[in-house]
Order: C-alpha cells, then sequence, then structure tokens
C-alpha cells in the first residue's frame, strides 16, 4: 500500500446506484489472496463482452479515461457481501479515491484499511462533478478536502486514525509495527518498575 497526501486526477464516473461488491469483483475471482492482478477483473461482467473483448460503452475502457485515479458514482456504492477484493481491486485497476453521495459502511472500512479513500458528498455536489470530469480535481488528505479548478472547495469526513494510516501508507498493523521502537521502550519502562 503507498502513502499519499494528496491526489490530483481527472475522474471516471460510473452513474449508476446501489453498485455492489460482486460488481465490483464477481465472487468467482475471490480465490486468491493476491492483491496483483485483481484490477483486470474489476467490474468484469461490465467490461467484457461475451467473446471476451473490452466493452466500448464501459467507463473504464474508454481510452480518455486511462490513467484516471478518481471514480464518480452513484449512491450507495460498494453495497453487498463483504469483500476485501473489491477495494484491492480499485487499487490495482489504478484507483485511489472513490466519491459518492452514499458508501456502504463496510466497504467504506476496507478501503480504508487498503489505502482507497472513500469520499461522501452530498448529491448535489457529487453529480455536479459528474457533469464535468475532465476536469482535475485535487484530493488533500491532510485538509480534508477536495478541490476543483473552480476554486469549489468540499469538506469531506475523515477519522484521524484513517487520515494518518492512508498518508503513512500503512494498514492497522503496519501503523503498530512503525512504532515498534515506541512500544519497546514503553514496555522495558513498564516491567522495570
Amino acid at each position: 500500500m503507498s502513502a499519499f497526501a494528496a491526489l490530483t486526477s481527472r475522474s471516471v464516473v460510473l452513474r449508476q446506484s446501489n453498485i455492489d461488491t460482486d460488481q465490483i469483483i464477481p465472487a468467482r475471482f475471490l480465490s486468491t489472496t493476491e492483491r496483483a492482478g485483481l484490477g483486470k477483473h474489476a467490474f468484469n461482467d461490465w467490461r467484457w463482452q461475451a467473446d471476451g473483448s473490452p466493452n466500448p460503452d464501459f467507463a473504464f475502457n474508454r481510452p480518455e479515461n486511462a490513467g484516471r485515479a478518481i471514480l464518480l458514482a452513484g449512491a450507495n456504492f460498494g453495497c453487498g457481501s463483504s469483500r476485501e477484493h473489491a477495494p484491492w481491486a480499485l487499487t490495482d485497476l489504478g484507483l485511489r479515491a472513490i466519491v459518492s453521495s452514499e458508501i456502504a459502511d463496510i466497504f467504506r472500512n476496507n478501503s480504508l484499511k487498503n489505502g482507497l479513500l472513500p469520499i461522501v458528498l452530498d448529491e448535489e455536489i457529487v453529480q455536479s462533478l459528474m457533469q464535468r470530469p475532465d476536469d482535475e480535481l485535487t484530493v488533500d488528505i491532510a485538509a480534508r478536502e477536495l478541490r476543483t479548478p473552480a476554486g469549489d472547495v468540499h469538506p469531506f469526513p475523515l477519522d484521524a486514525f484513517a487520515r494518518t494510516c492512508l498518508m503513512e501508507g500503512v494498514d492497522e498493523l503496519g501503523y503498530l509495527l512503525l512504532r515498534d521502537p515506541q512500544i519497546t521502550k514503553y514496555e522495558e519502562r513498564f516491567h522495570a518498575s
């Protein structure tokens, strides 16, 4: 998981509401515990036609969307069953942030633990952003803001621990391991008395 404090990117738009985790990464691809390579299966049933060729109408297959790291999605993104493979697939696809008016709690938590930033904004703001996917949006994790080229600033909720983990590029265990010297020093002092 790589650290990031800020991100500037154009966005990919998926207007559909209720995109569930089985649409993000179908269950038949969950037999691996490897994160790498799952991106090719992200939105598999929408991205590929029956003959295996790319669906030219799907947003992630359009050449103008290549390399974009922000997804603007319809309400209730990530609903359905809990699977860490969903954020793994999205980050392997190149995404670093999902913006929606509603993001399912379990998906949100799994995302934060795996380096994918879920941003919840008012529906009106999300719809406005969807009208201008070629605008370069800036996500500032330290400030907890999404900024537009027009100067609009949209604060978003993000707890301090998740913010720190994203900025350090670690999960919960990685956070603790980075602090092992301080923990050891405390333990030595505590047990010495």
